[in-house]
């Protein structure tokens, strides 16, 4: 196995894509819990500009990232799996936010869209 110093420059912004995937996890974790604690702070994390900015960061990175691992390694399985956690955060969207739902199905995507990279990663070893 190489080091992180040499390796491909795919694997580092799958590396880059994932620690992304995971903040995200951790927003939407908080947010949950700042919604059920303090309402004005749930209001400011829970901002749909927010989600809406964090989808099109996910996407623009993960278009890359994938992208590239096809060009690359050229298995589209990566970034089938990752364009299917896309499109999940993507549905997410249009869910409401009360009730749980749209963070559940957010959380979810995130997970499938970072399991699409560490495939990617996979790939390019």
């Amino acid at each position: 196995m190489t080091t992180f110093a040499h390796q491909h420059p795919t694997l580092k912004l799958d590396r880059f894509a994932i620690t992304l995937s995971g903040l995200c996890l951790v927003h939407c974790i908080a947010t949950t819990v700042f919604v059920a604690m303090l309402a004005s702070a749930g209001s400011i994390l829970g901002s749909p500009i927010i989600h809406e900015v964090g989808l099109t960061v996910a996407m623009s990175i993960g278009a890359l990232a994938l992208g590239k691992g096809i060009l690359d390694h050229g298995f589209m399985m990566p970034s089938a799996v990752g364009g299917l956690g896309l499109g999940v955060m993507a549905g997410a969207l249009t869910l409401p936010e009360t009730g749980g739902g749209e963070a559940v199905y957010t959380m979810t995507g995130v997970l499938i869209l970072a399991l699409g990279h560490r495939l990617n990663g996979i790939a390019a070893e």
